[in-house]
């Protein structure tokens, strides 16, 4: 269940993230709403899951999938450009998301 929730967390997080865009500063009750309850919903999830797995797994994989997923809606949703340094820093993300799955200890697995 750790990792359901911590996939759950991390999709709620990047539903905040995606509204922070929209509420423009928080000028916008619906968008800043979506904030609010992404967010809280993503810490809660993200809690249950430590209380399984490690605080530096769970962390690594929350933030760092998160990151991947927005910048992704980024470029797609609001047309942001990526360059090859983005690029590369979103590979090297992946990267180590990869190796903490495959080869750390850390998760417990």
């Amino acid at each position: 269940m750790a990792y359901i929730f911590l996939a759950v967390a991390i999709l709620f997080e990047v539903v905040g993230t995606s509204a922070l865009k929209f509420s423009e500063g928080f000028t916008k009750p619906l968008a800043s709403t979506i904030v609010v309850i992404g967010y809280g919903v993503s810490f809660y999830l993200l809690s249950l899951s430590l209380k399984t797995l490690s605080v530096g797994f769970a962390y690594a994989m929350w933030s760092a999938v998160g990151i991947v997923l927005i910048s992704l809606i980024g470029v797609y949703l609001f047309k942001e450009g990526v360059d090859l340094a983005g690029a590369l820093g979103i590979t090297l993300i992946i990267s180590g998301v990869l190796v903490l799955n495959l080869f750390s200890k850390m998760s417990g697995h």
